[in-house]
């Protein structure tokens, strides 16, 4: 088992959210992957854009040996989960080979815990269907309020 280290986002890190803003991408089985570039779409760049400039701007990275190998971030944002504008938002992902271990429970868990103790009561996020990812967010207590063809919108309760 590795040892995994869950800390805050340093302010000289902040560019390795472009890492996994791409990461955070659903790619569905037998699809191929969109080009790096994709993330410059100003629809994602709502994610990473000077991060931590504005009030709420929190984030909480995961560290495996030293290296960052997940993060999760949440921005008061019109994103996909955009609820209202008082409400954080969720952005989270882990290097392919990091997926299915429990970092990203505990990623969510901590960034749950950090916004209670900051004042916040709820966040949101945007999931894709098929993303298995919806299970885990079930099981942290967040629940589908809203839907649309192709994603969930989910509120997680502090």
């Amino acid at each position: 088992m590795m040892n995994i280290i869950v800390r805050a986002l340093r302010k000289q890190e902040t560019a390795v959210l472009d890492d996994f803003l791409y990461e955070a991408i659903f790619i569905p089985k037998g699809v191929t992957p969109p080009p790096k570039d994709i993330i410059k779409r100003p629809e994602l760049q709502v994610y990473v854009e000077n991060f931590g400039k504005r009030a709420g701007d929190t984030a909480l990275v995961a560290e495996a040996d030293g290296q960052i190998v997940g993060a999760v971030w949440v921005r008061i944002m019109n994103d996909y989960g955009h609820i209202d504008d008082n409400t954080p938002s969720f952005a989270v992902s882990l290097y392919k080979e990091y997926r299915s271990k429990g970092i990203g429970t505990r990623l969510m868990s901590e960034m749950l815990d950090t916004l209670r103790e900051a004042g916040f009561f709820q966040a949101s996020l945007a999931v894709q269907k098929a993303n298995s990812a919806v299970n885990m967010y079930k099981k942290l207590g967040c629940e589908i309020i809203d839907e649309n063809e192709e994603e969930y919108i989910m509120l997680c309760k502090l």
